[in-house]
C-alpha cells in the first residue's frame, strides 16, 4: 500500500480549478488506485464516493453491495446510517432555534432540565454541548445489555438527573461524548413545541428536498437502506462463509445505535448533496451562523480519543482543519456499527467531498487525505 502511495504522490498533478472542474484521466485513476485497494470485490459490503466542485462532479464511483441478502448493489441513492455526521443537523436545528430567539447558545442547560439535580447544569451551556467542551461524562450504564443495545435518546441521558461530577470545568478542555448531543433531542421538543422527527423533517428536510432522509426506527422502512457489516472470523482464524464472513453490524448488535440527535440518521449521497448546496447558500441558516459553526472553539488535543488530526478542533457540529498554508478543511467523521462515513468540504474551493461506507476495516482518514493529496492539498 505504501509503495502505491508514494507512486501517486510522485506522479500527482498539482490542482488548479480548471483540474477540478475537468480532472484528467491521469488523476482519476490514481483516486481509483486508493479506493481498489479496498473494495475489489464487488459482492462485499462497499462504499459510496463523490467529489464535486461547485455543481460539477469532479469523481464518483459506487463499490460493492448495500445489502448482503437481497444483494442490492451500493448507488447513489442508498441511505447509509451517516452515524456522527447527523450532528450537525441537529447544530443547524439549535443555531435555527437561536435565530427565532426562542433560545440563546448561551442558555444554561438548567433551563431545559430543571430535572437535573446537581448545581453545575447552570454553568453548562448550549455552545458547550455544541462544542463537546461541556465536562459532563459519559456515564451511560453499561451493565444491561438491553438498554445498551435498544435504548433511547430520552432514555440514554437518564444518568444526568443524578451525575454527581463533571470531568473538568465547563469550556477548558475538550471531550467527544455522544450524550450531550442526545440532549438537543429534547431541548428541541421543549423549545419548539415539535417532536424532534417532525421539527427535522419540517424544517430542514423537506425544505431542501431530502426527501428520502430518515431517522432510523427499528419498525420504520427506509428504502434503499444500506446495512453496517463487520467480518467475522471462526475460532479457527478463517472468516465463517456465511455471507462471506461478512456478519451484519448495526441495529441489535451495536450499542447505543439508535439514538437520533447524535448519529441515527440514514441519509444518501444524492441527499447530502442537497444539504451541503444548502449549507452553502444559507439556506437553513443565516450566514452569522455558518460562521459560528465552522469556527474552531476548541483545539482538539493529540490525546483525544476521537477527532484528533494536526491543527484541527472543534465547531458546532463540525471538525474544523486550519492546516498552515492550506485552505480551511470543514468535515465530520461517523462511525455506527460498521458504517464509516466522511463528509467534509473545502469552503473557499466550493469542494465537497464525500465517502460513506458500510464496513470498518478501513483507515478513512489516510484514504481520504491520500485523495486530497493527488488533488493538491496536504492535509
Amino acid at each position: 500500500m505504501k509503495k502505491t502511495l508514494l507512486f501517486i504522490l510522485a506522479l500527482m498533478v498539482s490542482f488548479t480549478d480548471a483540474q477540478c472542474y475537468d480532472m484528467n484521466e491521469f488523476m482519476k485513476k490514481r483516486i481509483d488506485l486508493v479506493f481498489d485497494a479496498v473494495y475489489n470485490n464487488s459482492n462485499e459490503p462497499g462504499a459510496a464516493v463523490l467529489i464535486m466542485q461547485g455543481n460539477d462532479t469532479v469523481y464518483s464511483r459506487c463499490f460493492g453491495v448495500a445489502d448482503m441478502v437481497t444483494r442490492e448493489p451500493v448507488t447513489f441513492e442508498t441511505n447509509f446510517c451517516i452515524a456522527s455526521v447527523s450532528k450537525q443537523f441537529s447544530a443547524v436545528a439549535l443555531l435555527q432555534l437561536a435565530e427565532e430567539r426562542k433560545l440563546s447558545l448561551n442558555d444554561p442547560l438548567s433551563r431545559f432540565f430543571p430535572e437535573f439535580q446537581a448545581p453545575f447544569f447552570s454553568d453548562i451551556t448550549l455552545h458547550h454541548i455544541l462544542s463537546h467542551t461541556s465536562g459532563i461524562p459519559d456515564a451511560r450504564p453499561r451493565d444491561d445489555k438491553n438498554f445498551v443495545l435498544y435504548s433511547t435518546d430520552v432514555s440514554s441521558v437518564q444518568y444526568m438527573r443524578t451525575l454527581d461530577h463533571l470531568n473538568f470545568q465547563p469550556g477548558t478542555q475538550y471531550e467527544y461524548i455522544n450524550p450531550t448531543f442526545q440532549l438537543i433531542y429534547q431541548i428541541v421538543e421543549r423549545v419548539s413545541g415539535e417532536s424532534f422527527e417532525n421539527y427535522m423533517h419540517d424544517h430542514i428536510f423537506s425544505r431542501i428536498g431530502m426527501q428520502a432522509c430518515r431517522y432510523f426506527e427499528p419498525d420504520r422502512h427506509i428504502q434503499h437502506m444500506a446495512h453496517g457489516y463487520q467480518r467475522q472470523e471462526s475460532p479457527q482464524g478463517q472468516a465463517d462463509q456465511v455471507n462471506g464472513g461478512w456478519m451484519e453490524y448495526d441495529y441489535g448488535e451495536e450499542s447505543f445505535f439508535a439514538t437520533k440527535a447524535d448519529g441515527a440518521l440514514y441519509c444518501s449521497i444524492n441527499d447530502f448533496v442537497r444539504w451541503e448546496r444548502a449549507l452553502r447558500d444559507n439556506r437553513v441558516w443565516t450566514a452569522a451562523s455558518k460562521r459560528l459553526a465552522y469556527q474552531p472553539w476548541i483545539r482538539i488535543p493529540v490525546d483525544a480519543e476521537y477527532g484528533y488530526q494536526p491543527y484541527t478542533g472543534y465547531g458546532y457540529g463540525f471538525f474544523v482543519q486550519d492546516y498552515p498554508g492550506q485552505p480551511t478543511h470543514v468535515y465530520h467523521l461517523g462511525d455506527n456499527g460498521g458504517f464509516t462515513i466522511y463528509a467534509g468540504k473545502i469552503p473557499e474551493r466550493d469542494l465537497i467531498f464525500l465517502f460513506f461506507s458500510t464496513r470498518p476495516d478501513i483507515d478513512r482518514l489516510a484514504m481520504v487525505n491520500d485523495v486530497y493529496h493527488i488533488l493538491g492539498f496536504s492535509f
